[in-house]
């Protein structure tokens, strides 16, 4: 990702979270009572007192799949100035990764947040490796001050949708 914050979301850009596949959501090491859906659900995400929280360790895992192709622009990543992440790897299209094995994978993109970007500021990913993403991968490494708990106030991801054919959306036609 870009040390630099995109300025703006652009103009063609969504937010990609209404493309999400909640079905197939997952967060490894999330608090029981500070779940993903707090930062990443509409309606829930504005809300300043829901957050992500992490429970064993400062670590967080986060599988999102899309219900169809994406295009990634740029990602919003807001936490507080302690708690807040620090570095943070994307992974598109990476399946089934597990704290054992994340770092065996090489990242698509990683950046190390500032605090400025944790205010709301998008950040550019590297667009090229993100042109045809079915599933996003974020490994928070750590936090901003070492602390054992890392919080996340809100995730938004902004891009544009690839026009493909919604496999789920197809039926079988019947021999006759």
């Amino acid at each position: 990702m870009s040390a630099e914050s995109a300025t703006a979301i652009q103009r063609n850009q969504v937010d990609l979270v209404d493309f999400v596949d909640w079905t197939g959501v997952e967060c490894l090491n999330q608090s029981t009572s500070h779940s993903l859906v707090n930062a990443m659900k509409k309606g829930y995400r504005e809300v300043d007192d829901l957050h992500l929280e992490s429970d064993a360790d400062e670590q967080l895992l986060i599988y999102i799949p899309f219900m169809q192709v994406v295009k990634l622009h740029s990602v919003l990543i807001k936490g507080p100035e302690e708690e807040g992440p620090r570095t943070v790897k994307l992974f598109a299209n990476k399946e089934h990764m597990g704290f054992s094995n994340v770092n065996d994978f090489p990242p698509s993109d990683s950046v190390v947040l500032t605090l400025d970007s944790l205010k709301e500021k998008p950040v550019t990913v590297k667009y090229v490796k993100f042109q045809n993403v079915r599933s996003l991968t974020i490994f928070i490494e750590d936090n901003q001050c070492g602390v054992d708990v890392t919080k996340v106030q809100k995730i938004g991801l902004y891009g544009t949708t690839v026009e493909t054919t919604d496999m789920k959306g197809l039926k079988k036609i019947e021999d006759h």
